[in-house]
């Protein structure tokens, strides 16, 4: 009886030891399941997302025109180019005079008339496009064509020209539409909702615009467009980046070769001379040093696949700070240059003062540094101009020190003594930080931490690189 019970006992354990066995492969099967259809999910939510942003302004039909998204708000978009007419009755001209009175005592007859018989393109229709598309219509400009693929949203609210809550859900270009059929409803407004790319360019910018305002925010699709305006003889003017700044002061317009200090108009310069393009094209941008606001962080649930959550594909993700003031600056100051530019009434940018005088000081200070060395031991005279010096502190060392990122009193200095001065050799430091440099002795590493080192000579290798588009 003994043996019988002992017997049932093993078995009884033998069968639980086996339950326990098959329940947690189970737990391991599902958990795989559960991760493989987790993950496929994931795959199928990214191809989606993908593939519903290539397709969203592809299929080119909608009730704006082509590339149009949403319902009608009334009223049709219209083809406009340079010689859209423009009819009004004797009535109809003298209340458009009246409306345009200070701008005939300012421009003139002629200047008015050019104004008048102007066709501009607006490409971006965000906070600073808004301002310039409207204050050109304001002024006189009634051929207009805006160009954006973007809606209004509530956070538009703070910097948008025509943007209203009860507009939130349309096209930009469409609210702008809307707006300046209240203000001049004799103009030709085309409104696309479109985005601008290479293979629209032929015909977002057909119909011999007389200007073209690049307002886009987006550092491939700019590029494309300054490049296509300068390859077609296409009179431009862009925007650079009016985001995290404050300084109303610090808005210039300048040559994109003559900007300095906004890390977009040195990204942009740098792309446009790959292709050729050394100047010829203004530019609105601050020189109001950036660093004071940062970009906004993306939320946990963005951080695994932060390209799911942009616009569209290759398009910024993170929200960037902006007072709605800036932008609006931007905008009119364009459109100001665009009138006068427009009514042969130029006006000459007043360039930054003291920036000259600035790289002279550099070039003078690097010449003695030079002569203190040549003197005991001979050597080439400083073969540096002051153009190059300028070159180096802003485009090379951002008009920072490289060793404790100061941005005042700063000089040029050589990197490594043994090699001669010559760009590829240049360091940007503070006064006293060079006054001690060039009294180091032995390898700059026993003095320089590695990491100050390597960012140092990454900037020396961007340099020679560079060198070869100067």
């Amino acid at each position: 009886m003994e043996r019988a019970n002992a017997y049932v006992d093993k078995a009884l354990r033998a069968f639980s030891d086996t339950r326990l066995q098959l329940a947690a492969t189970a737990v391991a099967a599902s958990a795989v399941t559960v991760g493989a259809m987790w993950g496929v999910r994931k795959a199928q939510r990214s191809r989606r997302v993908r593939k519903l942003k290539r397709s969203t302004l592809s299929d080119g039909h909608g009730v704006y025109g082509e590339g149009s998204l949403v319902m009608d708000t009334g009223g049709a978009a219209e083809a406009v180019d340079k010689h859209t007419p423009i009819s009004l009755t004797p009535n109809e001209e003298s209340l458009v005079r009246e409306q345009l009175a200070r701008h005939y005592a300012f421009l003139g007859e002629d200047g008015m008339a050019k104004v008048r018989g102007s066709f501009v393109v607006v490409v971006g229709a965000g906070g600073v496009g808004s301002w310039a598309a409207l204050m050109l219509l304001r002024s006189g400009v009634q051929r207009i064509r805006v160009v954006d693929f973007d809606q209004v949203t509530l956070s538009s609210l703070n910097r948008h020209a025509a943007a209203t809550r009860a507009n939130v859900g349309i096209p930009k270009v469409e609210a702008l539409r809307l707006s300046f059929r209240e203000i001049a409803p004799h103009a030709r407004v085309d409104a696309r909702v479109a985005l601008f790319s290479a293979e629209t360019a032929g015909d977002l910018l057909a119909g011999e615009p007389d200007f073209v305002l690049d307002c886009i925010d987006n550092m491939d699709t700019k590029v494309g467009l300054l490049s296509y305006c300068h390859e077609h003889g296409i009179r431009v003017i862009s925007a650079m980046g009016a985001g995290m700044k404050a300084d109303p002061s610090r808005v210039q317009i300048a040559d994109i070769g003559d900007t300095f200090e906004d890390p977009l108009s040195r990204a942009v310069r740098r792309r446009l001379k790959m292709r050729g393009v050394q100047s010829g094209i203004p530019v609105v941008y601050s020189s109001e040093k950036p660093g004071r606001v940062q970009l906004v962080s993306l939320a946990e649930s963005q951080k695994d696949e932060p390209g799911d959550f942009s616009v569209l594909p290759d398009f910024r993700v993170r929200i960037v700070p902006v007072l709605g003031t800036m932008p609006a600056m931007f905008g009119i100051a364009m459109g100001t240059h665009v009138l006068t530019e427009l009514a042969g009434f130029p006006t000459e940018p007043l360039a930054v003062k003291g920036r000259g005088a600035l790289y002279a000081r550099l070039q003078r200070d690097l010449g003695n540094r030079e002569r203190e060395r040549t003197a005991a031991h001979g050597g080439p005279q400083l073969q540096m101009s002051t153009d190059d010096c300028g070159y180096m502190l802003e485009e090379i060392w951002r008009g920072k020190s490289a060793v404790s990122g100061a941005t005042d009193k700063l000089a040029l200095t050589r990197w490594r003594a043994a090699l001669p001065m010559a760009p590829s050799n240049c360091v940007c430091m503070t006064k006293a930080e060079a006054d001690q440099h060039d009294l180091l002795e032995g390898p700059l590493e026993d003095h320089y931490a590695p990491e100050t080192i390597a960012f140092i000579e990454h900037r020396l290798a961007e340099e020679k690189n560079l060198a070869t588009m100067r």
